[in-house]
């Protein structure tokens, strides 16, 4: 295994247990596409199929036997070791400041803060919601001790980050339309919606380029919900991370397109390097392994 991932191997000694993927999901606190892309992920470090699913049923490969034994034993070690670190460091007290995007704070940031209060009680957590793009900068003009950012080329020398997920980024239409994919739209005809400012607005205008589209810009808005709620009124399409779709009341009237050539987003939890050391960031760092 290239990379060791004790939430991945959580994830799945999970489903190796119940192999029902939905049930598995809702036990673990995350999406089926979450659940997925974890599976996914650990089946390309191994080389291996661990499951073999049919419509009907999930069953662990001989390989998938081989690694849920070694995944049991590992996170019980696992598990050891971290309370090992919870009792040298019982006392830590202090407050942190963590910036998020409002879908992050639904996402990713609940299983952060959790994992935190359980582990360091005694650390006081305030959580302050904005426009992704504002992540980095508000780390790095010391307005939040830490943030959940995009991490590109243009992440600064400055911070440093633990990777945390890769979030695909997408078409979304009204499910109205009954589009399955960007080809079928006539862009001379359609309305987009563009985030003002941000990881996302390269990523867009690059695959604008890709395919010789002149976007009709409609608006340009804060944030990737409001791109969403735009896009649910009717008033034209829009990309954004397939997260905040998964995330938005706005869901159930909205399609999800995939595009090819369009990278996705690294998300991380970012912090100033000089400040790795420190006992609160190190310590809610930790919480993230």
């Amino acid at each position: 295994m290239q990379q060791m991932d004790s939430r991945n191997l959580q994830l799945f000694t999970q489903l190796a247990t119940s192999l029902h993927f939905a049930k598995t999901a809702e036990a673990m606190h995350v999406t089926p596409s979450t659940l997925s892309r974890a599976i996914q992920r650990l089946e390309q470090d191994c080389g291996v199929s661990l499951f073999s699913r049919d419509n009907r049923n999930v069953r662990l490969t001989f390989e998938g036997e081989q690694l849920l034994t070694f995944a049991r034993q590992y996170l019980q070690d696992w598990a050891t070791l971290k309370a090992g670190f919870r009792d040298s460091q019982q006392k830590l007290h202090g407050h942190v400041h963590l910036f998020c995007s409002v879908t992050a704070s639904f996402s990713h940031a609940p299983a952060i803060l959790s994992a935190l209060a359980q582990q360091f009680p005694q650390v006081d957590v305030k959580l302050t919601t904005g426009e992704p793009g504002q992540a980095v900068a508000n780390v790095l003009h010391g307005n939040a001790d830490l943030a959940l950012a995009v991490v590109d080329e243009q992440f600064p020398a400055e911070l440093d980050y633990r990777h945390l997920d890769t979030l695909p980024l997408g078409l979304i239409v009204l499910t109205s339309m009954k589009v399955t994919q960007a080809e079928q739209l006539d862009w001379q005809q359609v309305s987009v919606i563009m985030a003002e400012s941000g990881p996302s607005v390269p990523l867009a205008n690059q695959w604008f380029r890709q395919h010789g589209i002149r976007p009709r810009i409609y608006a340009k808005v804060n944030g990737h919900e409001a791109i969403v709620s735009m896009v649910a009124l009717g008033c034209g399409v829009g990309i954004v991370p397939k997260v905040v779709v998964e995330q938005s009341v706005a869901a159930s009237r909205i399609s999800y397109l995939p595009l090819s050539g369009i990278e996705p987003f690294k998300l991380g939890l970012c912090y100033m390097r000089e400040r790795a050391r420190d006992p609160v960031i190190a310590a809610i760092v930790s919480a993230t392994l």
